[in-house]
């Protein structure tokens, strides 16, 4: 009898996967006693093939809860409709709960009727007995046996809780429940006093940005969080997780981010082979409608690296809803993940982004500051130019409003805290970060985020003059236009290299750089104390100056310019959708 309570009450079972040489040959260790029999051979390389009276009694269901989720997204304008109509009053309002109720009562009894076409399936019971075992016992060999299921991951165990590591329970200063530290918008009215009265004018504005954010907003910002949406791409991330895990011996975990919100990963571990990439991590954020089934991870699995997937909150397995608090805590229990658990250093980890994942890997880079490199591919500066251009002019105060007070993602902002090597990856095509026409290229705002990390790293060198040159290339459309510029400006490489170490070498590697700084007053004063003789070192000290790169001409300035703009952006020549090809996926350019 128990046993077919959990099998009502259970999780849908939706594969069983094949089974690998290797894992045989792994799992010689005895069983524990809180171990079962794993799935027999016969039972793998197949769908779980449920028997009639589940098959079908899941089809009512699943039928049910989408129109569950239709009512729910259309439920302002049935009521609306309803209030017109009169049918709100208490007389209609009753029999119409009776009819619910009523449906309610079917619908169990349909679920009911599913548990037992589960009890007499041997598949499904020995599935259910091994997760039971999993949540009294989560020894190594459960989990393995666990692992050879896919079902509804509501219902996996939790593998890793972001209080685990001992340094998180001994600090204060990390996260909270209330989450991780995030950059804060500045207010729009700066120096206004925050009296009752401003707060109370300010009131109706802000409860209309929280419910535009909350309803709309949200979902056009992230359409992978809308349930219907998942339900039509189901069938194509269950085959993109079987090829994670059946081709490239994928680990599926179940992480708790600070904020309660489940976070499903994916860890493909390339360290015992012969590549020497496979010891470094890529951590890789998804776009908008993006899942690490089907999304990015492909690129750098191609390419020979170790590889850790996720989704973001409310995204297939993952709880929650996707705004930045949210997204920022469950990056951090990622990376915590990765270095924690997987045993990798931050020094091995590179965070690789497409899209709007450039919010969750900026925010990574900027809070984990040893962090080995950034690739942004896609990626934008700020949110704010993109979402004015989908939206009517006469919104466009409501828009910022609600995206700087909760839809803020900054990436640009948050990039420029970061010290380590970067390399943005511009689609010459993109039809989604720019905002006028795909063929504006100057509208692509991954040109906007390439000019901030510059002039944050190199504020001199993107004076006026660098910035009209670096803003001429980014105009090129080709590679041929980009050489031909390149070579009208007769850059020299060693000269440059040569510059930025000599700089380096004297003043350190934390940015902002002073590199290109005019120093012809120094010069004078220098020259003017060696004839004096007060300083007989002077002319030495000015030769030093020099060597450092701390006095150019303009067209020295807007040669480095070019060559530090060509070294951080990479052009690759599709729309914003087209999958990465491996040859694009270089590390950054680093001293």
């Amino acid at each position: 009898m128990a046993k077919l309570l959990s099998c009502v009450l259970g999780p849908r079972l939706y594969k069983i996967y094949r089974e690998r040489d290797s894992e045989r040959a792994r799992s010689g260790a005895p069983e524990t006693p809180a171990s079962v029999t794993a799935p027999a051979p016969s039972s793998w390389d197949t769908y779980y093939q449920p028997r009639a009276l589940e098959k079908h009694a899941d089809s009512i269901l699943a039928l049910a809860s989408v129109f569950w989720s239709i009512s729910y997204y259309s439920s302002p304008f049935a009521f609306f409709y309803l209030y017109r109509k009169g049918y709100l009053s208490l007389s209609k309002v009753v029999p119409f709960s009776h009819y619910a109720g009523t449906l309610l009562l079917l619908l169990a009894g349909v679920a009911c009727l599913r548990g037992v076409g589960r009890w007499t399936n041997p598949q499904y019971r020995q599935f259910i007995t091994i997760l039971e075992a999993t949540h009294r016992n989560q020894s190594a060999e459960n989990k393995r046996q666990l692992a050879s299921y896919n079902f509804d991951f509501r219902s996996w165990p939790v593998d890793f809780h972001w209080e685990e590591p001992s340094s998180r329970k001994e600090s204060r200063g990390g996260p909270s429940r209330r989450g991780v530290a995030l950059l804060r918008p500045e207010p729009l009215h700066r120096g206004t006093a925050d009296t009752l009265l401003n707060r109370a004018k300010k009131l109706p504005c802000q409860i209309t940005s929280y419910l535009v954010a909350h309803t709309l907003g949200r979902r056009m910002l992230y359409p992978g969080s809308v349930y219907l949406l998942q339900k039509a791409l189901m069938p194509v991330l269950l085959q993109g997780q079987a090829r994670l895990v059946e081709e490239c011996d994928g680990r599926r975990a179940k992480l708790l981010a600070c904020d309660g919100n489940e976070i499903d990963t994916m860890f493909v571990d390339r360290r015992g082979t012969a590549e020497p990439q496979g010891q470094k991590l890529v951590i890789c954020c998804e776009g908008n409608a993006g899942f690490y089934e089907v999304g990015c991870v492909s690129t750098p699995l191609e390419a020979g690296y170790s590889v850790l997937g996720w989704n973001h909150p409310g995204f297939a397995g993952s709880t929650g809803v996707p705004f930045p608090q949210n997204e920022a805590n469950a990056m951090d229990v990622v990376v915590q993940f990765a270095v924690h658990r997987l045993g990798f250093q931050p020094q091995d980890i590179i965070l690789y982004a497409w899209s709007i994942g450039g919010f969750t890997a900026t925010w990574a880079a900027m809070s984990y500051p040893d962090i080995s490199a950034v690739i942004l591919d896609a990626s934008f500066d700020d949110l704010v130019p993109l979402a004015l251009k989908v939206m009517p002019d006469s919104c466009r105060g409501l828009v910022t409003r609600t995206v700087r007070q909760h839809l803020n993602l900054n990436n640009a902002e948050q990039l420029c805290r970061y010290q380590g090597p970067v390399l943005l990856i511009r689609r010459t095509k993109d039809e989604i970060i720019t905002t006028t026409a795909p063929e504006d290229i100057m509208s692509n705002r991954g040109n906007d985020l390439l000019l901030k990390l510059l002039q944050h790293r190199y504020p001199h060198v993107m004076a006026e003059e660098g910035l009209q040159v670096v803003r001429q290339w980014l105009e090129a459309s080709s590679q041929l236009e980009e050489a031909s510029i390149y070579s009208r400006w007769e850059v020299e490489e060693d000269w440059c290299l040569s510059v930025l170490r000599s700089y380096q070498a004297e003043h350190g590697p934390d940015f902002p750089w002073s590199v290109g700084k005019a120093v012809l007053g120094q010069e004078r004063g220098l020259g003017r104390a060696r004839e004096g003789g007060k300083c007989p070192d002077a002319w030495a000290m000015f030769e030093r100056l020099l060597s450092a790169g701390e006095d150019m001409s303009a067209r020295e300035r807007q040669q480095l310019a070019l060559f530090l703009a060509q070294k951080h952006l990479h052009n690759f020549e599709a729309t914003h959708c087209t999958p990465l090809p491996v040859q694009h996926f270089q590390m950054p350019w680093h001293l």
